[in-house]
């Protein structure tokens, strides 16, 4: 019997005192095989991530470390090698794709020079060999015009450019592991399809071992060979796909699974209520100059037009660069709209000056897509809820009582409102944002991608809270996603928008199930994961 690449037995990662336990990682122990997928799964938390640094060298010690187990590749525990030849193995044989390659990246060399960095450390090539060799792998990561790439800047390609230029870096030494840490958590659906496409395609050409790290069971469905579930640092189940996937028996696994939006639209009465907001030939170009560069135009959005109802839930889709978290900035007025209209109860905001909009802003806002990014972080947790409605004229007593009842109703307790937000989680954060949001009774809430950085069992909640207090409050919500098994559940009809313009619309029912355009079936088939059934399964421990 063949020996696994990769043999990890009884890894512990200790964390420093005072941390809310002992270890990151305790008593783990998996193996890796040439030629497969092992997908490691688990929340936030669960250990995965630094299980893979651990492998390659990259905890952040002393405070985290390694403090028993090993690690064996090759024959060796490279626990136990010295630094300098550990550092030389990882960067030949072990490798790793990073999940935010624009943070991965540096952002003052180009493309091509950063993975030319690789080959000058570890071959004796010549710069003409290099380049050659850079620019083949550039070409076998499907990247189009492969020079113009390696001598383009980060920020000048795409997210999924970026993201294939990370794989070319890991790939160039041709590795025998490789690792890839929640490589397309924020990807498009499109985007993200091609990405798994092609680890498939370079580990069945170089007979790679892939350690996968995700939170998206649609994900391991899709690339899966084993899979070992993680929570709190532990291993809680293993087995092949098949087994995992159909099969759970741990409670926890099967809470996971029972998280996952369903693909199949929920069933609901079919909104009846009178229009409350009708956005209409919305029009915003961005231009982009320079000296000694010719003008650009890029047309965000273009004759952008749909109605909402009072109640109802329409959902804006599309791949970044659609236009549509343009729209929802336009409709809450932090973008000024060049042309069109944003009606709402006859009222258009689109020309209003910033002093005509004031008593208008509270019936319209907005919660946004990263909860880490949009609180701020030096303010205690009622005062920023209390913000908006202080500024309108509310007395602070009053404000911070409203921001006390709206902490419960978002589910958290009211004394957390002298707390600050470096004290919650990313899914008590968007509690807290959508809190914020409510504080001014609004009409409209604008959701621009709420829970696409959150894990499977937050993102459940926070979906069922927005849906519980939409129904409570009578609100109208404007959902924008990417995610279709997220809009599947939350929305009424659906807005499907492609380079500015609006490609189909109509009832959510209608497009799942008979999409008009290409471009809606090519987002449709793009989904990771859609032809696993979901199993039914009972209710089973919590998560």
């Amino acid at each position: 019997m063949t020996a696994p690449l990769v043999d990890i037995r009884n890894l512990h990662v200790a964390l420093p005192d005072g941390a809310d336990r002992p270890y990151a990682v305790e008593d783990l122990s998996m193996t890796l095989n040439a030629g497969e997928i092992v997908c490691v799964v688990g929340e936030s938390g669960s250990g995965k991530s630094l299980t893979a640094r651990a492998m390659m060298g990259l905890l952040p010690e002393p405070r985290v470390r390694a403090s028993a187990g090993q690690i064996i590749f090759g024959g060796r525990d490279l626990l136990q090698l010295p630094k300098h030849e550990r550092r030389l193995l990882c960067g030949e044989q072990l490798s790793m794709i990073f999940q935010e390659p624009m943070t991965a990246l540096n952002p003052l060399m180009t493309v091509g020079r950063q993975i030319e960095e690789v080959l000058i450390v570890h071959t004796s090539l010549s710069a003409a060999e290099r380049m050659e060799r850079v620019l083949a792998l550039l070409a076998e990561v499907h990247l189009p015009d492969p020079p113009r790439i390696a001598a383009s800047y980060p920020h000048q390609l795409s997210g999924g450019q970026r993201q294939r230029a990370m794989i070319a870096m890991a790939l160039i030494m041709d590795p025998k592991v490789l690792v890839a840490d929640e490589p397309t958590t924020a990807l498009d659906v499109t985007t993200q399809a091609q990405i798994l496409k092609l680890i498939r395609e370079l580990q069945h050409l170089h007979g790679t071992g892939v350690m996968f790290i995700t939170h998206d069971f649609g994900v391991v469905a899709e690339v899966a060979d084993r899979i070992l579930v993680m929570q709190h640092g532990k291993v809680v189940e293993t087995g092949t796909a098949d087994q995992i996937l159909n099969r759970p028996e741990a409670p926890y696994t099967r809470a996971l699974i029972r998280a996952i939006p369903s693909l199949t639209p929920r069933s609901r009465t079919p909104i009846e209520g009178v229009p409350i907001l009708k956005v209409e030939d919305l029009d915003k170009t961005y231009r982009q100059s320079g000296l000694l560069a010719k003008g650009r135009e890029v047309h965000a959005a273009k004759d952008v037009s749909f109605t909402l109802k009072r109640g109802e839930t329409i959902g804006i889709v599309g791949e970044s660069g659609s236009g549509k978290s343009t729209v929802a900035r336009m409709i809450v007025r932090l973008l000024q709209p060049d042309g069109g209209r944003i009606d709402l109860h006859g009222i258009d905001l689109a020309p209003l000056s910033k002093r005509q909009l004031k008593p208008h802003r509270r019936r319209v806002q907005m919660v946004f897509q990263d909860p880490y990014a949009s609180l701020n972080p030096r303010r205690k947790i009622g005062e920023i809820i209390c913000e908006g409605p202080v500024a309108n004229g509310v007395p602070k007593s009053k404000a911070m009582a409203r921001a006390r009842e709206l902490l419960g109703l978002v589910g958290l307790k009211p004394e957390v409102a002298e707390r600050f937000p470096h004290e919650f989680s990313g899914g008590q954060r968007q509690r807290i944002g959508l809190a914020r949001a409510l504080a001014m009774d609004p009409e409209v809430l604008v959701a621009d991608e709420p829970v696409s950085a959150l894990d499977v069992s937050v993102q459940a909640q926070v979906l069922e809270l927005l849906a519980e207090i939409r129904d409570r409050l009578g609100l109208s919500v404007v959902f924008i996603t990417h995610d279709l098994r997220v809009a599947a559940q939350v929305c009424d009809t659906i807005v499907v928008m492609s380079k500015g313009e609006v490609v189909e619309h109509g009832t959510l029912a209608e497009v799942f199930a008979d999409p008009k355009h290409a471009y809606t079936r090519e987002l449709l088939a793009s989904i990771p994961g859609k032809d696993w059934q979901i199993p039914e399964l009972a209710e089973a421990g919590a998560v």
